[in-house]
């Protein structure tokens, strides 16, 4: 596994090794001990999701409050969106900020969002199926959301905001700057 910091240190991409013949491939997807030495502090998952969309599907920018604050290692199993995560940590140098990067089942590149960001992924494909593993389990009360298409943030999704089909609830929530957020510093892994 080669792991890649981005423009924001804390988001890290993971290109795991492919093995492949004529039979087909073997990758492994996970291994605690390589992310955890790359990382220097411990993650523990808790849970894996999955989920199926059709093309321009967008969720996001969800994520939780402390105690519930939640790390994700996101994958594409088939199919590709493009996966973002935003910095939103009070204080920090990058608050606001946010990485975008194309998952797809050829590459099978990998994205960990640490607590103390929001995520989001937009569908590029029909039937793309999505996972990602969690640290925390779901907390409705912790839940949270920031619009996706904030102008303060900036996004550019690849994908015209007509062809977006998204959750009732995803069209409702706030700006970045009237969100409830993380303080940059808090230690979010206690």
């Amino acid at each position: 596994m080669q792991f890649t910091r981005t423009k924001i240190e804390d988001v890290i991409i993971i290109d795991p090794v492919v093995h492949g013949d004529e039979r087909g491939y073997f990758v492994e997807t996970f291994r605690q001990d390589k992310l955890e030495d790359f990382l220097g502090f411990k993650v523990n998952f808790c849970q894996d999701n999955e989920s199926k969309s059709s093309k321009g599907v967008l969720r996001g920018l969800h994520y939780q409050l402390t105690p519930a604050a939640q790390t994700k290692l996101v994958r594409v199993i088939k199919g590709r969106v493009l996966d973002v995560a935003v910095d939103i940590r009070k204080g920090s140098p990058t608050f606001g900020e946010y990485v975008a990067v194309e998952l797809n089942e050829e590459n099978k590149r990998q994205l960990f969002v640490p607590r103390g960001f929001a995520h989001g992924f937009v569908v590029l494909e029909d039937d793309t199926v999505f996972a990602y593993k969690v640290d925390n389990y779901y907390s409705p009360e912790n839940d949270k959301g920031i619009a996706f298409d904030d102008p303060a943030i900036g996004i550019d999704w690849q994908i015209d905001k007509a062809l977006l089909k998204l959750s009732d609830k995803d069209t409702k929530q706030p700006l970045l700057k009237d969100a409830d957020l993380f303080s940059y510093g808090e230690n979010l892994y206690a």
